[in-house]
């Protein structure tokens, strides 16, 4: 094993590892205290070599694996790559390309939902993996050899893991399918959600648009602040305070001392302030200009039949064709699909989906197809 700390090390090390057409690719970090995630370690290895670097070491510049990470002819394999090409993209700016994500690829291939690396390397290896150092905390220094073969060994498995899922995927004809799934990893866009946009992702039940509107900007205005301050959102304000606010609309100092969900000497503070004028600001925008609540149309007795029917579809579909149901569509997508047909606007009525699922699911809402149960299972029957 080696441990790179130094920049001289990495270089001659990152010259090394483009001699593969491959490289597998992990990081350990941290990110309970802060906003962006502290970047603790990162594991590179291929067939031939492994290497852990230390990013924290103060003698380090990680130009030349950020180099690595854009030449064009080494695949990136990564399992589960979210997080870690978010971390990569937020120190560098870019995204690692080509990347191979090992966890997509086994739901392509016909493993479960969301399959965890050490079940991967157990199914497909053999293997064991000791998870006793799982829980290390990766910015400790030094770390032991248990914990940093624990984290070479995120690393090594996946070399041939690799080699065994892209086998399966030519054979298969489905490489292309991974390709679809791997280009929104590879945009931007997928890890730098505007702070305008955050709003969204919170859970509520809010349904008059000047609430929906007070949300929206306080939300962003947290945003802001959490990314500025490199903290966590909860400890600016967490989420159920928010939907209060957007409930109660405080519109002075008075108001925000009536609030539940805020305590003490915070109430008299600048943040204080601030959600005042952003709460103003909101509900100064034109009714047209709020945002306006989303009504879910309720299903009728047919269509809800319909998408029970999608639903078994869709298991004897992914079961003759060896894929996660995940990966092709969701409960929201069979109702979309069974309510308003081809119009759907919905990830399964496109690419490959629509090839092995889409078409068949609209033929089946429209009449052309059904299903029966013939020699004790169920079948596709053509109308």
């Amino acid at each position: 094993m080696m441990i790179i700390t130094s920049t001289l090390e990495l270089e001659l090390a990152c010259a090394e590892l483009t001699k593969s057409n491959f490289v597998t690719v992990d990081t350990e970090f941290l990110r309970d205290v802060t906003f962006w995630p502290q970047l603790c370690l990162i594991q590179i290895a291929t067939p031939k070599m492994g290497i852990i670097i230390d990013p924290l070491d103060s003698e380090i510049n990680l130009s030349a694996f950020f180099n690595l990470m854009l030449n064009p002819s080494i695949v990136k394999v990564f399992h589960a790559a979210r997080q870690d090409i978010e971390i990569i993209f937020h120190m560098s700016r870019q995204i690692p390309t080509p990347i191979f994500d090992t966890q997509v690829a086994a739901m392509v291939c016909g493993f479960r939902e969301s399959i965890s690396y050490d079940t991967l390397v157990r199914k497909l290896l053999g293997q064991q993996i000791d998870k006793s150092s799982r829980f290390t905390n990766w910015h400790q220094r030094p770390l032991s050899s248990k914990q940093l073969d624990y984290a070479l060994a995120d690393v090594t498995y996946l070399c041939e893991i690799y080699t065994i899922l892209k086998a399966e995927l030519e054979q298969t004809k489905r490489s292309e399918w991974l390709k679809e799934e791997m280009s929104i990893l590879e945009n931007p866009q997928t890890y730098n959600l505007p702070p305008e946009e955050i709003w969204k992702r919170i859970k509520n039940r809010l349904k008059k648009p000047q609430e929906l509107a007070v949300l929206k900007y306080i939300t962003t205005w947290r945003e802001h602040e959490a990314r500025s301050q490199n903290v966590p959102r909860n400890r600016i304000i967490k989420d159920e305070t928010l939907i209060e606010i957007a409930q109660q609309q405080p519109r002075t100092s008075k108001d925000i001392e009536k609030l539940r969900s805020i305590h003490g000497s915070w109430k008299h503070s600048d943040q204080s302030k601030k959600i005042i004028e952003a709460v103003n600001t909101a509900l100064a925008l034109p009714i047209n200009e709020m945002p306006q609540p989303s009504y879910k149309t309720p299903y009728s007795e047919e269509s809800t039949a319909a998408t029970e029917l999608l639903k078994v579809l869709l298991k004897l579909t992914c079961e003759k064709n060896k894929v996660a149901p995940k990966l092709i569509a969701n409960g929201n997508d069979l109702e979309k699909i069974a309510t308003e047909g081809d119009k759907a606007n919905v990830i399964a009525l496109s690419g490959w989906r629509r090839e092995i699922f889409g078409e068949k699911a609209l033929k089946m809402i429209s009449g052309h197809l059904a299903l029966g149960f013939l020699n004790n299972r169920i079948e596709e029957i053509k109308i």
